[in-house]
């Protein structure tokens, strides 16, 4: 399976919207939210794979005056699971919060998420709070971070030559 991650562009905003309804059962983003985060946010949007059939694609909200960039929603195709598409995706979005000189990347992950807790404790994030029934379908959410001071710039041979 050959893959890059680059910039998401609004031809992209149909087979993200697609992974989307197929990745989450509540709380998902439709096409005209997709398309705004992706064209007039204060983020970074990148997608794994392309247009058609991504693998994966990831959102960071920026704040201004804030120290600290949000990764928002971040979805794996069933079928790229395992193949390190999540955490290409999130280092990619590490950096470049890094870049935009955050010191933190943080975010909220369902409680009884243990797939997605294992890999952001993987990738250096630890637990800074539990918030009840933060979900659309009353499940409980943890707050995670990741201190970015340290963070080594990506080296992922999976990203697009303008992400490098």
């Amino acid at each position: 399976m050959s893959w890059a991650i680059r910039r998401a562009a609004p031809a992209d905003v149909s087979g993200i919207a697609a992974l989307e309804q197929r990745a989450f059962t509540t709380d998902r983003f439709n096409a005209r939210q997709l398309r705004y985060l992706i064209t007039r946010a204060q983020a970074t949007a990148l997608i794994a794979g392309d247009a058609a059939e991504p693998l994966g694609y990831a959102v960071a909200l920026y704040r201004r005056g804030s120290a600290s960039a949000r990764l928002y929603t971040i979805a794996v195709a069933a079928a790229a699971r395992g193949k390190g598409v999540a955490t290409a995706l999130v280092e990619a979005l590490a950096a470049a919060a890094r870049a935009r000189g955050c010191a933190a990347l943080t975010l909220e992950v369902r409680a009884d998420n243990s797939a997605a807790h294992q890999l952001y404790r993987k990738l250096g994030f630890v637990e800074s709070g539990r918030l009840p029934g933060y979900y659309e379908d009353g499940a409980a959410a943890l707050r995670m971070r990741l201190e970015l001071a340290n963070l080594s710039a990506a080296r992922s041979t999976h990203l697009a030559p303008d992400l490098r």
